[in-house]
């Protein structure tokens, strides 16, 4: 241990003596090129161009420290190095087999003048289709405990961008989007869902467009042991400031050299397809260190779940109010009548799950609790193992696993994370004493310890605590409420999907989701990695299950676009999230949902544009099948696509669910029709998508 000091402590003052290196410094690949500079103040910039075209303007770096000498003053320039790097690896699932890493990196190290000089590096990689970077502090003598304040990033625009946005709320992502320019970007009179933004912060990711035809995407990725990082605008200069999430004392992240920020990210393409086909955010998250991965099994899933959305039946199991966890008598207290993860209603899922071949069931509202867990900010609503009493955690083991059915376990925290730190252990114990290896997690409400935020370093490093936790009891996971994703599921393989935006469920208990909404989301949500979006909804107008509580409530799209979004919605965990009553009425377009696989081997976007319309075609894992989604605003489209995606000289039969005649979103969105067409590589497809419509498309080989 003294040798490696004594090396860091050699390290650090070799650099600390190295001779100033003159800038500006670059690196290039294709047409994206990097500058850094230091500015006649001694402020390090940076910019990057896209073949002649600017897209970050010199833009400042900097990280203010809490002791107030920190990086975002003058620093010097001490050395820098490049290194390219050219390789390829697969993913344990994913949208495509292999992925190619592929970027020049320039390193700039950095030290304050003063004494005693501390140091700061900064990494820079870019790739053909954008740009990386992140500050790194090398372990040094005199920077070793430290408080970041606040980062001084910039991101500083070429012009008035159409920007594809939602405020920068600290506590959620569950707002619709809005389509503006950057200098029109208010959030004031958006009703707050937690805690009410600054009207001029937005959240990342940040899709942008410029007149000129630019699509620029700004992000960040491997966010681990740090707080999220939102962007405050400057709606005159167009100018980006990073905003980090505080934590309780309003300080953004307490560190311990060595240490690194997240990569902030900037994807840039000259056509919207090549942003949605990006892999820069997953290529600079950290492999896996997992070794044995069989047990991770991308899947899909009805539950016990959308019935209580739609007011069919409740997560509480009685009417009782002002419980408590350890001294209620739970088997005392009178059902109401209407719980909905009931023992027979369970085997119904499970029946159902079976029959079509569906691969597991979710059960939400089983465990005590439900009856006071939203609103009170109370520390301990649920234990996360003691069932209802209408509940039979064995019955329903037994009859699972007979009918060769997974069970998916719920923990719903109501944002109490001390109460299910505290409880985690015993709850996966549980889970693995009782056959279930997956899980969905829920941080509905204010963040328990009190005073923190959902995006803050203090849930950052929970949320990653808990995708490791659940990789070594081999569990998989799938987070609501948490903060958006930065690509870690590379990481952590086991951690299959987060919602972490505005999902489906809005359609059954707001003014719900607009139908641009999912032409957006793949732009912006889902950059970061896969959604729990909940598709699959056919039962649009959800009078028909609670007329009363219900009135005027619908899902914005058709029922063709529901079966588009398995395509264009990437997820390894897809629910099947309507009533099974509602697919037995329907068993003709559910066959899609049967067929279309969650695993991938290769991806191509066919035509997209944010806000108006995606297409894109998918190649099931080893198997000579691909999948078509397409969907659209509320605009009606007609698309004609070449199909030479197709293996040359194969002949392939396309069954084409499609929006019928008269379909609308608003009107008429049940209407759909179902075609058969034989194809090949040569062919062409014509598709006619309604308003806020869209079509799915399965094209198997056809047998000799």
């Amino acid at each position: 241990m003294r040798k490696i000091l004594l090396l860091c402590l050699l390290t650090a003052g070799l650099r600390a003596t190295a001779q100033p290196v003159a800038s500006p410094l670059t690196a290039r690949l294709d047409k994206v090129s990097l500058t850094f500079a230091l500015a006649a103040d001694g402020q390090p910039t940076y910019a990057v161009s896209y073949g002649q075209r600017p897209v970050i303007k010199p833009s400042r770096l900097g990280v203010a420290l809490a002791d107030g000498k920190g990086f975002d003053g003058p620093l010097e320039l001490v050395g820098s190095e490049t290194k390219n790097v050219d390789e390829t690896w697969q993913p344990v699932w994913g949208e495509v087999k292999s992925i190619r890493n592929h970027y020049q990196q320039l390193t700039v190290h950095l030290r304050q003048p003063q004494a005693p000089g501390r140091l700061i590096d900064v990494v820079f990689r870019v790739f053909a289709d954008g740009v990386g970077f992140r500050y790194e502090w090398p372990s040094q003598p005199s920077l070793q405990y430290f408080t970041v304040q606040q980062e001084r990033t910039e991101f500083n625009l070429t012009g008035n961008h159409k920007a594809f946005w939602i405020p920068g709320d600290y506590d959620s992502n569950e707002y619709a989007y809005t389509t503006s320019k950057l200098s029109e970007i208010n959030s004031a009179g958006i009703t707050p869902i937690q805690l009410k933004s600054a009207p001029e912060r937005v959240q990342t990711p940040l899709m942008l467009k410029s007149d000129d035809g630019l699509y620029v995407n700004i992000h960040e990725a491997a966010l681990v042991n740090y707080p999220a990082m939102m962007l405050n605008v400057d709606t005159k200069t167009f100018g980006l400031t990073s905003q980090l999430v505080p934590s309780a004392t309003e300080a953004a992240a307490y560190l311990q050299t060595p240490e690194h920020t997240p990569w902030r990210t900037i994807v840039v393409a000259d056509n919207a397809p090549a942003v949605l086909a990006s892999k820069l955010i997953l290529n600079l998250n950290e492999p896996t260190t997992l070794t044995e991965t069989s047990w991770i099994k991308p899947q899909k899933f009805v539950g016990v779940w959308w019935e209580m959305h739609v007011n069919k039946s409740s997560w509480n199991y009685s009417d009782a109010t002002n419980l408590k966890l350890a001294d209620t008598n739970w088997d005392a207290l009178k059902p109401h009548g209407h719980h909905g993860a009931n023992t027979a209603n369970v085997k119904r899922y499970i029946d159902f799950a079976a029959k079509y071949g569906l691969q597991s069931v979710l059960v939400e509202g089983w465990n005590v609790g439900w009856e006071d867990w939203s609103g009170n900010w109370k520390e301990e609503v649920f234990d996360f193992v003691t069932p209802y009493p209408d509940f039979n955690v064995q019955e329903l083991q037994q009859y699972a696993a007979a009918k060769g059915i997974k069970l998916l376990m719920h923990h719903e925290t109501s944002g109490s994370v001390t109460n299910y730190e505290r409880r985690q252990d015993a709850a996966l114990r549980f889970m693995k004493e009782h056959g279930y290896d997956g899980v969905k997690t829920g941080y509905v409400g204010r963040i328990i310890p009190r005073g923190e935020h959902h995006d803050g370093q203090w849930m950052v490093n929970h949320f990653n605590r808990t995708a490791e936790n659940m990789a070594r009891q081999q569990i998989m996971v799938d987070m609501h409420e948490a903060v958006r994703p930065t690509g870690l599921h590379r990481t952590y393989p086991n951690w299959l999907a987060s919602e972490a935006a505005r999902g489906n469920e809005f359609n059954a208990w707001s003014e719900g989701n607009p139908p641009e909404h999912e032409t957006i989301l793949p732009f912006t949500r889902l950059m970061g990695g896969p959604m729990d979006y909940t598709p699959g909804i056919f039962q649009i107008k959800l009078e028909d299950w609670n007329p009363a509580k219900n009135q005027g409530k619908q899902v914005h799209t058709t029922l063709a676009k529901q079966l588009a979004l398995y395509v264009t919605m990437y997820s390894p965990l897809q629910m099947a999230a309507d009533l099974p009553e509602a697919y037995e009425k329907h068993l003709d377009a559910f066959q899609f949902i049967r067929d279309v696989p969650v695993d991938w081997d290769d991806t191509r976007i066919l035509t997209a544009e944010p806000g108006d319309y995606i297409t894109m075609v998918r190649k099931a894992k080893s198997k000579e099948e691909w999948y078509l989604g397409a969907i659209t605003d509320e605009n009606a489209r007609a698309q004609t696509l070449k199909l030479d995606f197709l293996t040359p000289g194969l002949r392939y039969e396309a069954t084409i669910y499609a929006d019928g005649k008269g379909a609308s979103w608003n009107k008429n969105p049940m209407s759909y029709q179902i075609r058969k067409q034989k194809v090949d590589s040569k062919s062409v497809l014509k598709l006619q998508l309604a308003a806020g419509g869209g079509a799915a498309v399965s094209i198997k080989p056809i047998n000799r």
